[in-house]
């Protein structure tokens, strides 16, 4: 993405949340005008020049193999991304795990592309002045399936074995604040400042995160970010080591998440704060 795409993109959601904020009557809530800000960028998002970035990146040959990743199955069949996101985590037999989408095109990028595993982890989240390839892709795969419904399943048994991991950890409490991923999203109405925290024991509100939720734009980052990222960012926050990218408990987490939101419409990328 060039930097005038990049600033339109940063402006358009400033002046959408300022538009959003304004004065606030006694009856209004302070989620309102954030909630009325990503309305108002729905039909105008910031991500979707992500999404043009993967499509563009999917397709070109490049890497020390000078190819594309047309042939990366992502569990639909070589190069299909249709329906890909809706099913996502499960089981490839080539590597013989259970496996997200991050961890599934990093495979494609490495064993297809021929690029270096730690040199894409290096780079796998985005900053002011560098864009994530992996941002973009996982961007481009998940819009690809918008207007379906998540539809993960559980027909292997390591694909069973990774959701029921998923689960023990969403509600394991651990490190020094001794919390738990439910410690925050296991009741309805709790916020953090102006972040509302969706109660991921309600399966309404667990297919909204995800399949509206990540990837997303996030205007306090200028950019678009994935579900690999929410899970690190949320482990920084409960002051746990860092999550390993495309590691297991990040799958098994994300396996959880997803199966749990089974039936929801996806709609990505979404817009958050």
């Amino acid at each position: 993405m060039n930097l005038s795409s990049r600033a339109a993109a940063i402006c358009a959601f400033a002046l959408a949340l300022a538009t959003g904020s304004g004065p606030v009557t006694a009856q209004s809530k302070p989620e309102d005008g954030l909630a009325l800000g990503r309305k108002m960028l729905a039909e105008d998002n910031p991500g979707d020049l992500w999404v043009e970035r993967g499509q563009r990146l999917f397709t070109a040959k490049r890497g020390p193999k000078n190819a594309s990743l047309e042939k990366c199955d992502l569990g639909m069949g070589p190069g299909v991304v249709k329906g890909a996101f809706a099913q996502l985590p499960r089981y490839f037999a080539d590597t013989d795990k259970v496996q997200d989408l991050e961890s599934r095109l990093l495979t494609c990028m490495v064993e297809l592309q021929g690029f270096k595993r730690e040199d894409i982890i290096r780079t796998r989240f985005g900053t002011l002045d560098r864009d994530s390839d992996m941002e973009a892709l996982v961007s481009y795969v998940g819009a690809a399936s918008n207007g379906l419904r998540m539809n993960v399943r559980l027909t292997h048994a390591k694909e069973r074995e990774m959701y029921k991991a998923g689960e023990y950890a969403f509600y394991r409490r651990s490190g020094p604040l001794d919390f738990a991923c439910v410690t925050c999203h296991g009741e309805s109405g709790k916020r953090i400042r102006l972040q509302d925290l969706p109660n991921m024991t309600k399966a309404e509100e667990m297919r909204e995160v995800v399949a509206t939720g990540w990837p997303a734009y996030r205007g306090t980052h200028s950019t678009v970010r994935t579900m690999q990222h929410r899970l690190y960012d949320c482990f920084w926050q409960m002051r746990l080591p860092d999550l390993g990218f495309a590691s297991d408990l990040s799958v098994a987490l994300t396996a959880y998440l997803n199966y749990s939101a089974n039936g929801g419409e996806i709609k990505l990328p979404g817009v958050r704060r």
